[in-house]
């Protein structure tokens, strides 16, 4: 079984991220870049598969400039057999940080039908916009079945089973291939790449595909008209008891009665 597994370049979660003066961004110059945790999550997840005999080939794929080849690289040191970047640099109007989602599963879904994957694993949703839209976008697109927010995945014949945390517990789905899947915390505990298989991962193909190559129509529905820091917190108080916890919430705040 062939799988693909999405990998977004985003910035590192340890950096403190700064909105730029112009309110236009937030600041990427000289900020370190990582893989999004939850596409990490999902090739975990794929390696694992792979390792248990139920995956024959692993391609990791990004969307982004030239320099999210870092991330395929290491995608592939952790386990990917072929990395793809499908660039934007040649694009004016579309980089990596304004394609929506539609936009995104629009340039999946063309892959999809040149890969021809029997399972996309992609992460739930990545930490710089959390809009948590692509997989299902994608599922659409192709009119293959979906699972979201996985937790446990098995694999039987060509049957997937896969948990996933709802409010109230637990849900199993049992999905036919071929099928999309995005992963969430729970699923697994991603490994470190290895010196040497970071070494092994130099060898293995990347392949760099521009986005006119794909003949897909990319739209803009929506604009960005500025971004700003949230408002900095308030610093709290300490009370002596829940006396007085009652007593400030009910008289200086107000929200009880």
């Amino acid at each position: 079984m062939k799988v693909l597994v999405t990998i977004k370049r985003v910035i590192d979660y340890h950096v403190k991220i700064r909105v730029k003066a112009d309110e236009s961004a937030v600041e990427l110059n000289n900020v370190k870049m990582a893989a999004n945790p939850f596409c990490e999550i999902a090739l975990e997840e794929a390696v694992r598969m792979k390792e248990a005999g139920w995956v024959s080939e692993i391609i990791a794929v990004s969307i982004g400039p030239a320099v999210a080849q870092e991330q395929l690289r290491t995608a592939l040191a952790l386990g990917a057999d072929r990395a793809l970047l499908i660039s934007t640099e040649q694009t004016a109007s579309s980089t990596d940080q304004t394609i929506e989602p539609l936009n995104v599963a629009k340039i999946l879904a063309k892959l999809v039908k040149q890969e021809q994957p029997q399972l996309v694993l992609l992460g739930k949703q990545s930490i710089d916009t959390d809009n948590n839209q692509v997989g299902q976008m994608l599922a659409g697109l192709l009119n293959w079945p979906q699972a979201t927010f996985a937790s446990q995945l098995t694999l039987e014949g060509e049957q997937l089973t896969v948990t996933r945390e709802i409010d109230g517990g637990l849900q199993t789905l049992l999905l036919e291939l071929p099928a999309v899947v995005t992963t969430d915390l729970r699923l697994n505990q991603p490994r470190y790449a290895s010196l040497p298989n970071i070494m092994k991962a130099k060898q293995k193909p990347l392949e760099i595909l521009p986005i006119s190559e794909l003949a897909v129509v990319l739209k803009q529905h929506s604009q960005q008209l500025k971004v700003t820091a949230p408002a900095k917190r308030k610093a709290g108080i300490k009370v002596k008891d829940a006396a007085e916890l009652v007593d400030k919430l009910k008289h200086d705040i107000k929200v009880i009665l």
